[in-house]
């Protein structure tokens, strides 16, 4: 129930007027002990009588007095604006949103506190929330431009540049759409829990692409501005000196209210009264707090029960299996199937619905949500993850690879735990096992598919080739490719067939191909049928030559292996035995080998040790890797 009703108060807040002529709003409502504090947006022009303001909250009048918000320090107040420093914005548009900040600055009231977040392939706190008008200015005069822009995410730390106390908005100035993979449904619901107020003003950006930001400032409860290089600056003070209108009111909550609840304020003002009106707290949540632990005599606090080995492992087991077990259910569940239109935009009303919006979202779907949401902090990590999968074949994101990968992890430390009869030792071993396995094993099919495509490149060519000579074009001869290859030649050449329907050149699409097989011959393949391509001549000819290139080159590539195989195994037997034998030993025969931890001079001798066998094996490594 409470909710539903947070809900309701958010909806209200966000479309909460007493007139749409007037549109006096409601900025902030929020308790301060017994009283509830009340920020109201005063249009241009009006005159407020604060000496008559009135107030009910939950139907029932109460005695209010109102302020100027610029007159009182009751209220902290903060602005974060966030500023598009892309290499769209460059000449006169970064110098028409530098002068309108610096504007901006000049207007605001003295009282109101300001920070920057800018915003392009990098998401940068550029300035924290500040009453320091020099220290902004000294911000908005280094801006400086890069590539991409990263809006959404911008709006995320914005959002939560503002903090959670007292009145908070951000202001947003874009020139265009979001080019990153964070999605819509990121900064809706960031903006939605927050509660934060959103302005959107958008510099010679309209369209269908602006629609997006509309939805930004609707979950935000403000609205877009569209402008241009000579307006901007008349923009900006208009957002500027609405802030120095707002009308801070504080009225006593009425006995028998709770938490939440309708709260209208009167503005009497010479051209009509403004009424407004907006569902919001007006108590402090309480929590239940759990009953305290008895203490026990002759420890001052709180002591722990003893509990024997047996039922240590025990529990220790059932929480290993607990954990496989939500492995299980959230890897190998049943997938959602292909949603309607009319499912996607329920899905979408859930995304940003607020509190209560998500109570039937299927536990693994929250916990791949939550990988997704990490892996959008470090983009590195999820390109490096998603570029992995993708040349191994996976059909798996990186967000449900990182939730196998880890409870692979956690359960390989459970079950080291339990064999090793509770030694913290064997947990650290066998975690770092568990870790380092599935990222192995990804890379060994990742290094086996590359092998795979580079041995069938030339057999491909040759196809290609004949159906060239056969009359077909070079798409229908890739489409039979496709249709009487093998993995995993047919699936990147599928793969190019429908980027290049979906509009992407076919050159382009081979040379993602490229890319994604990290294969150098194939890279030259598509250089040659790009040259073909502009200067002509017959290209199942240029084909077949190329293709024969490639062959001898297989053929003394795997020559090359088969005479430094011994090499390479040795290389493997020598690098590889030292540290498992030591593994072995120190889970099976710990005093033998303690003094190697324990004493200085084992330390040394382990460390140099370890230090020369790296050198050795990087040697070895180097001497049996020949280049073809």
């Amino acid at each position: 129930m409470r909710r539903l009703t947070g809900l309701l108060g958010l909806i209200a807040l966000t479309f909460g007027l007493s007139s749409p002529a007037l549109a006096a709003t409601i900025n902030h409502i929020g308790p301060e002990g017994d009283e509830v504090q009340v920020l109201v947006g005063v249009p241009a022009g009006v005159d407020v009588d604060l000496d008559g303001v009135a107030a009910s909250i939950g139907g029932q009048d109460v005695a209010a007095r109102a302020v100027l918000a610029s007159d009182t320090t009751d209220l902290v107040r903060t602005t974060v604006l966030a500023i598009d420093v892309s290499n769209s914005m460059a000449g006169a548009r970064i110098e028409a949103a530098a002068r309108a900040a610096q504007v901006y600055l000049d207007t605001v009231p003295s009282d109101l506190r300001i920070g920057i977040v800018t915003y392009a392939r990098d998401v940068t706190r550029a300035l924290e929330p500040t009453t320091d008008r020099a220290a902004a200015r000294a911000v908005i005069d280094g801006l400086e431009l890069q590539r991409q822009t990263a809006l959404y995410d911008g709006i995320i730390e914005a959002v939560a540049m503002a903090g959670d106390d007292g009145a908070r908005s951000v202001l947003v100035l874009s020139d265009g759409r979001d080019t990153t993979d964070t999605e819509l449904a990121a900064p809706l619901a960031a903006i939605t829990d927050a509660r934060v107020h959103v302005d959107v003003v958008t510099l010679e950006f309209t369209g269908r692409g602006a629609a997006p930001l509309r939805d930004l400032a609707a979950a935000g409860g403000g609205a877009v501005i569209d402008a241009d290089s000579n307006n901007l600056e008349r923009t900006f003070t208009a957002e500027a000196e609405s802030l120095g209108r707002q009308v801070l009111v504080t009225a006593a909550v009425p006995s028998g209210v709770g938490e939440q609840a309708e709260v209208t304020v009167l503005l009497p003002a010479a051209g009509g009264d403004l009424r407004v009106t907006a569902f919001g707290q007006v108590r402090p949540a309480v929590d239940a707090e759990p009953p305290a632990p008895p203490p026990v005599a002759g420890t001052g606090g709180f002591a722990w029960p003893a509990v024997s080995a047996t039922w240590m492992y025990a529990g220790v087991g059932a929480l290993g299996v607990g954990m496989l077990g939500l492995l299980i259910a959230v890897m190998v569940g049943s997938r959602p199937q292909p949603a309607s239109v009319e499912d996607r935009i329920g899905a979408y009303a859930v995304a940003g619905g607020g509190a209560g919006a998500t109570e039937h979202v299927a536990f693994g779907d929250q916990a791949r949500g939550a990988a997704t949401k990490m892996l959008n902090r470090n983009k590195g990590l999820e390109a490096k993850v998603n570029a992995r999968l993708v040349a191994a074949g996976s059909a798996m994101k990186p967000a449900e690879w990182i939730l196998m990968h880890g409870g692979i992890a956690i359960g390989a430390a459970f079950v080291g735990f339990l064999l090793g009869g509770g030694s913290f030792l064997w947990l650290i071993v066998f975690l770092a096992i568990g870790a380092l396995v599935p990222w192995v094993w990804l890379g060994l099919k990742r290094s086996r598919r590359l092998n795979k495509f580079q041995a069938a490149l030339a057999d491909t060519l040759q196809m290609i080739a004949g159906g060239l000579q056969a009359g077909l074009s070079i798409t229908q001869a890739i489409d039979a490719v496709v249709k009487e290859g093998n993995e995993p030649i047919s699936g990147e050449f599928k793969r190019v067939l429908i980027e290049n329907r979906l509009g992407v050149p076919l050159e382009a699409a081979m040379d993602d191909v490229a890319a994604r097989m990290q294969s150098k011959d194939f890279a030259w393949v598509v250089m040659a049928i790009r040259i073909q391509r502009e200067v002509g001549g017959n290209l199942a000819e240029l084909l077949l030559t190329v293709a024969g290139t490639l062959r001898e080159r297989e053929y003394l590539r795997r020559q090359v292996k088969t005479l430094s195989a011994e090499g390479r195994l040795s290389a493997w037997v020598l690098g590889g035995l030292p540290p498992l034998f030591l593994v072995y030993l120190t889970l099976t025969q710990w005093e033998y080998v303690n003094v190697l931890f324990t004493d200085i001079r084992g330390i040394v001798m382990l460390v140099g040790g370890s230090l020369w066998l790296a050198i050795g094996a990087f040697w070895m490594s180097k001497l049996v890797k020949v280049e073809v």
